[in-house]
């Protein structure tokens, strides 16, 4: 289940699902250490005239969005059975590690009524389901979840008054559902201490005239050390939580408006749905630079691992997104991390872990019992890629001649290097689906695109004999690619080619990504009519019949596939990837129409707190797999800001 609000500042990555409970919890690195283990759950419920009801029981009309212009969650939770509604202004302090919901209860009933409201935490500390404590603080007021260097603190109080009821138990251990279970007849048992499996409950009590409300504020302070959190929790209580939430939302207000676009005419749910993609891209970054791909870890109970890794392609667009947008610090930060990780041989491998390390891989080591390099080619070259756009932008050369001899002439010298001789062109690695080994076209495109951005680069620094490499390569590969790679029977691209001595095994899948390589790397021009043809067959054999439309990766797409005679499932990335290629072609106003719709398209089917996820479900547009997906979000906001840079320049000429 897509996550429906994601909040964070870089060190706290925060995630609530559908029914406005936290079930990710990641810190100190965004996607590295989920203290909830990927499977449990932070609830919140209500006990009022003698019942009790959890959020997530069926009985509540849950909305779910953000405060506008703000990485502030806006939600609303309404009971009519007990004539009740809950609004909550969450958000993770920009400044500190502090995770807070102000909660202000409404009576919606014509008599005075008393309610407790209960606050459920559920930990797995180090991602590990032994070794934690909870206990009770006396002195402090507060509850303490702890085990070595990870700390967590609680807290909940009125304007009036402190939390008045507690207990701290074991979960899922024991024969124990959890602790939870003491709240639901509106009492808890105050047990002060446990260990193991450890989760707690804290309640504060209220009386409400009738249509009245009153106000709650709970919250999380993260920590190294008990001293830590405590110092945070004082921090909190001198600053008051009122005064959090104010700065937390202006300083999000004048980070997603610091660059002042003239979106034109386009609709206002179009631009609220491109700041809100900010935000989330944000979420998902690293203060040390990595960016990952997505912090949903409910994919863990469907297969063996998650999205909460830096993929160096993902990031490379993600990092494109935030250059354009004036974030350039987060894209620097990103190209260090580049530079720190890419190996000896000039290569990144298949993924990496928040803090550099490397991450889980099924990229073998070996192929038809020969040694096989386990990465994805596409990745360094779009890295390169990216980097270019970044000096493009911030102008620093500088930096980049730090980084060129251990980031960029590593990672050509090494892409002009594993290459057949015969051929000319990239030798076999695993495709950006991370699926199929062989030559793919996209890969090919991508490395040309890199060795023309290298070719500036070496240009810039006076470099004359490798600019002049650099572009003689990049001819013969774009001439390759051209020889091997396009059906110019059929007018199209090829998914891959594979060589085994003088066997040739050529791989005639219509995908998306080999059109869309080609055209976005500058390998052929926008006006050429092969591109023309390639992308006519590929969007007529790739759109979705029906309904809900958009348009899926390849023919047959069997990843997630909801309907076994259908092609697959649609994905925001492809779809957005047509409207990138319409707006490149436009000649006039009329010509933006196509893509403005695809714009609305994706709107349309984001979930109301403006999260896009990987994919959906054919028939009823229901989200399918990690949501939010940073990469699906970084291309909205790069087709947002094409079309808007198309339309100036129509307006201009």
């Amino acid at each position: 289940m897509p996550k429906s609000l994601v909040l964070g500042n870089g060190n706290i990555l925060i995630g609530l699902d559908k029914f406005a409970q936290v079930n990710e919890l990641y810190y100190p690195h965004v996607g590295l250490e989920n203290q909830m283990g990927g499977f449990d759950l932070h609830r919140v419920g209500v006990y009022v005239d003698g019942q009790f009801s959890w959020l997530n029981d069926g009985s509540w009309e849950i909305k779910i969005d953000y405060l506008s212009q703000t990485l502030v969650g806006d939600i609303s939770a309404t009971n009519h059975n007990l004539n009740i509604r809950l609004e909550f202004n969450d958000f993770v302090y920009n400044e500190t590690d502090i995770f807070l919901r102000q909660v202000k209860i409404y009576n919606l009933d014509e008599k005075e009524r008393f309610f407790k409201i209960f606050f459920n935490q559920q930990f797995q500390i180090y991602e590990s389901f032994r070794g934690d404590t909870g206990y009770f603080d006396p002195i402090k007021h507060v509850l303490v979840h702890y085990k070595g260097r990870r700390v967590f603190l609680i807290n909940l109080v009125s304007q009036y008054s402190a939390f008045d009821d507690f207990s701290i138990g074991n979960f899922n251990s024991s024969g124990k559902e959890g602790t939870f279970k003491d709240a639901e007849d509106g009492l808890l048992s105050k047990n002060p201490i446990e260990h193991g499996l450890v989760d707690s409950v804290i309640a504060i009590s209220f009386k409400l005239n009738p249509l009245e409300s009153d106000s709650c504020y709970y919250w999380i302070a993260c920590g190294r050390s008990i001293d830590d959190a405590q110092r945070l929790n004082e921090y909190v209580l001198d600053k008051t939580p009122q005064h959090l939430l104010r700065t937390t939302g202006d300083f999000w207000k004048a980070w997603v408006n610091k660059q002042q676009f003239n979106f034109y005419d386009l609709d206002s749910k179009i631009t609220d749905l491109f700041k809100k993609s900010l935000f989330i891209i944000r979420t998902h970054v690293d203060n040390q630079g990595a960016i990952i791909a997505s912090g949903d870890s409910d994919m863990l109970q469907h297969g063996k691992d998650n999205y909460s890794y830096m993929w160096p392609r993902d990031a490379s667009l993600v990092a494109l997104a935030l250059d354009k947008v004036g974030d350039n610090e987060i894209a620097r930060r990103f190209f260090e991390v580049c530079n720190e990780v890419i190996t000896e041989g000039g290569y990144f491998m298949h993924k990496y872990r928040a803090d550099k390390s490397l991450g889980s891989s099924w990229h073998a080591w070996i192929h038809n019992g020969q040694p096989q390099l386990p990465i994805q080619e596409d990745e360094i070259a779009l890295a390169i890629i990216a980097l270019k756009q970044h000096f493009d932008i911030d102008k620093d050369l500088e930096f980049i001649e730090s980084i060129y001899n251990s980031f960029i002439k590593k990672a050509i010298d090494f892409m002009i290097s594993y290459r057949d001789e015969k051929t000319h062109l990239p030798k076999p690695t695993y495709d950006l689906w991370e699926e199929k080994l062989g030559i793919h076209t996209f890969t090919v495109a991508a490395v040309y695109g890199a060795l023309i951005a290298a070719s500036d680069f070496a240009s810039l620094l006076g470099k004359v004999d490798a600019c002049k490499l650099y572009k003689e390569v990049a001819s013969e590969i774009k001439s390759a690619l051209m020889k091997y790679l396009y059906d110019g029977e059929r007018g199209y691209f090829y998914k891959l080619v594979y060589f085994n001595g003088d066997d040739v095994m050529v791989d005639k899948t219509i995908d998306i990504s080999s059109s869309y390589g080609v055209f976005k790397f500058g390998v052929l021009d926008i006006e050429d009519e092969d591109l023309a043809k390639s992308f006519s067959v590929t969007e007529s054999a790739l759109t979705v019949p029906g309904n809900v439309g958009g348009i899926v990766r390849y023919e047959q797409d069997y990843y997630y596939k909801v309907d076994p005679e259908g092609i697959g499932n649609p994905w925001f990335i492809t779809t957005l990837w047509l409207a990138q290629y319409n707006i490149a072609k436009a000649k006039n106003k009329e010509e933006l129409k196509k893509p403005y719709q695809r714009l609305l398209w994706v709107v349309d089917h984001a979930l109301s707190s403006g999260v896009l996820s990987e994919q959906m479900n054919p028939f009823t547009g229901e989200h399918v797999s990690a949501g939010p997906l940073t990469w699906s979000h970084s291309e909205f906001v790069n087709t947002v800001l094409l079309y808007i840079e198309k339309l100036a320049n129509l307006e201009k000429s």
